[in-house]
C-alpha cells in the first residue's frame, strides 16, 4: 500500500475539481460530509464514557483507512512521464530546458505515436500565455522538447498529452529559473505597521474570556482534550485544545487552518509527545458541530469567504482572522502546563500563510513550519505570471485598484519581511493553487533564518516524507 498523503482541502469547490483533474481522488470528502456526522452523532448521546471512548477510536481508525485508500494519487493505465534535463528541476538564467517525454503502458514503453505539447510560463491553474505548443511523434520510445531561453526569474510547465484507444492521457512538469531571484509584485503599504499594531491594541482591549470544555470521548489515558472559545475582535474563535495529563512544563504548537469550513479534532499524538496542543477554526463558529452545519456554510454564508470586503481595509475578512490568531497565542500562554517559552506555529496552504502571518505580527512565536503558503503575492497575475491562492485578480470583478490596494494589507509577503524566527518551508513546482512563484516571492523577502525543503513532484499536496521532516525539525527545536 502506497504511504498516506496529505493535501490541504481548499474550498471553493473548484479547487477539489481541480485536484480530481490531477489524480487526486477525494472520497474523504464524501466519507466526512455523508457518513462520518451520522456516526459521530453518536458522541452526543447518553453513552457510557467507555462505549463513547471506543466509538471515537472506531470512527478515527476509519477515517484515517478511507484517508490511506483516498488521498493516493491515481494510477491509470496509461502514464505519460514528462523529464526534465536537470535532476533538481531547476536552471540558471540564460540556459534552456529540455524535456524528455515517454509514455508507459502498462509499465511498457510506447513508440510510434503522436503526443501534443504545450508550454507555458508560471501558469498557476489558468493559462496566461503560451510559448510554444504543437505535436511529435515517439521514436524509439522518447521525444525530446527543448525550451526558449529564460532571462527572467520564473518558472516553465512543459504539459504533454497523448490519446490511446480513445480516451485522452495528460501529464506535466513544472521546472524553475532561478527562483531564488524572484521578487514580489506586491508592494509594502508605508502604514502597514501602523495599521496591525493598531489592531493588536484593539484585540488587546477585548477580554479573552476562555471557555473550556472536556471532551471525555477524545481524552486518552495520556492526553485531556478540550473544546476551547475564545472572544476575538468581532466575534469568536474555537479551537481544540489537546495537552499532556501528567504534570509538567511543556512547549507549545500552534495549529493554523488550510482554507475550508470543517470541524477539528485536535492533535492527540502530538500531546501525547509532550506537547500543548491548540488547533483553531477562523470563522468564528464552534469547531465541534455537525458536518451538515460546515456544509451549510460553504455552499451559502461563507462561500467565497476569502473575498469578502476585500474593497474595505479596517472590514476585510482576514483581518480577524488574522488577530484570531494572535488571540490563540494569548490564550497557548495562559494554559496551564505551558513552559512560558516556546511555541510554534505550523500549517499548509491558507494555513501556511496563517504561519508566516502570526510570526510576522507576535513576537511570542519562536519558530515556524509552513507548507505551500497561499495569499502570496497574490497580485502576481496583474504582471504576466501566477499569483498566490486565492487567484482572485484575474477577472472584472475583483481587479479594481481599491481592492488591490487592500489587500497589499493582508498579503503573506509582507508579513515575511517581519517575520524574526526560524522557519521551516516545503513546495512543489507542480502545485497549480499556490504556484510556485508566488511561495518563492514570500520567501525570498524573508531574513530571517530559513530552510527550504523542494519535493518538486508535488502539487497541493504533501509525502509522507515531508511531513515526518516538519515533525523532526519543530520536535527538535521545542525540545532543544
Amino acid at each position: 500500500m502506497w504511504g498516506l498523503l496529505h493535501f490541504e482541502p481548499e474550498i471553493p469547490t473548484i479547487f477539489i475539481i481541480f485536484l480530481k483533474w490531477q489524480g487526486i481522488i477525494t472520497n474523504f470528502y464524501h466519507i466526512v460530509i455523508c457518513i462520518l456526522p451520522r456516526y459521530s452523532s453518536l458522541l452526543n448521546t447518553n453513552q457510557p464514557k467507555k462505549m463513547k471512548t471506543k466509538i471515537f477510536a472506531s470512527l478515527t481508525c476509519f477515517l484515517l483507512f478511507v484517508l490511506n485508500l483516498s488521498a493516493q494519487p491515481r494510477q491509470e493505465l496509461v502514464e505519460v512521464i514528462v523529464s526534465p534535463d536537470h535532476a533538481d528541476w531547476t536552471y540558471s538564467l540564460g540556459e534552456q530546458a529540455e524535456f524528455s517525454i515517454s509514455v508507459y503502458r502498462n509499465n511498457v514503453l510506447l513508440d510510434g505515436i503522436e503526443i501534443e505539447y504545450i508550454m507555458e510560463p508560471d501558469p498557476g491553474y489558468r493559462t496566461l500565455k503560451i510559448w510554444d505548443e504543437g505535436t511529435r511523434i515517439l521514436k524509439n520510445n522518447s521525444t525530446k522538447i527543448k525550451s526558449k531561453k529564460f532571462t527572467e526569474p520564473g518558472f516553465l510547465r512543459c504539459t504533454a498529452t497523448v490519446e490511446v484507444d480513445g480516451k485522452e492521457y495528460s501529464s506535466y512538469t513544472t521546472v524553475g529559473f532561478a527562483p531564488d531571484k524572484i521578487q514580489p509584485t506586491t508592494t509594502l503599504p508605508k502604514d502597514f505597521e501602523s495599521f496591525w499594531e493598531k489592531g493588536k491594541e484593539e484585540l488587546n482591549q477585548v477580554p479573552m474570556n476562555a471557555v473550556l470544555t472536556l471532551m471525555p470521548e477524545r481524552c486518552t489515558d495520556k492526553v485531556d482534550v478540550y473544546h476551547v472559545q475564545l472572544d476575538n475582535i468581532k466575534g469568536k474563535i474555537y479551537g481544540i485544545l489537546t495537552k499532556p495529563k501528567k504534570a509538567g512544563k511543556y512547549p507549545a504548537i500552534l495549529h493554523v487552518p488550510g482554507a475550508g469550513i470543517r470541524p477539528y479534532y485536535g492533535e492527540i499524538d502530538e500531546a501525547a509527545e509532550g506537547f500543548i496542543s491548540f488547533t483553531i477554526g477562523i470563522h468564528g463558529i464552534p469547531v465541534n458541530l455537525d458536518q451538515s452545519v460546515y456544509d451549510d456554510l460553504s455552499r451559502g454564508a461563507l462561500n467565497g469567504y476569502q473575498t469578502f470586503n476585500l474593497d474595505d481595509r479596517d472590514n476585510a475578512y482576514y483581518r480577524r482572522v488574522y488577530l484570531g490568531c494572535v488571540r490563540a497565542v494569548d490564550f497557548i500562554e495562559s494554559v496551564d502546563g505551558f513552559n512560558g517559552e516556546d511555541i510554534a506555529v505550523t500549517g499548509g496552504s491558507q494555513g501556511g500563510a496563517l504561519s508566516i502571518v502570526t510570526a510576522g505580527l507576535d513576537d511570542r512565536i519562536d519558530y515556524l513550519a509552513a507548507f505551500y503558503p497561499a495569499l502570496s503575492d497574490m497580485t502576481g497575475f496583474l504582471h504576466g505570471r501566477a499569483g498566490g491562492w486565492p487567484q482572485i485578480f484575474v477577472e472584472e470583478f475583483t481587479n479594481k485598484p481599491e481592492k488591490i490596494e487592500v489587500s497589499k494589507y493582508y498579503d503573506v509577503v509582507n508579513f515575511a519581511r517581519f517575520v524574526k524566527v526560524p522557519g521551516w518551508y516545503s513546495w512543489g513546482y507542480n502545485d497549480n493553487v499556490c504556484p510556485p512563484a508566488s511561495t518563492y516571492s514570500a520567501y525570498n523577502v524573508l531574513t530571517a533564518p530559513k530552510e527550504l525543503h523542494l519535493f518538486q513532484k508535488t502539487q497541493h499536496w504533501t509525502y509522507p516524507e515531508q511531513q515526518e521532516l516538519k515533525k523532526e525539525w519543530l520536535f527538535t527545536k521545542l525540545k532543544k
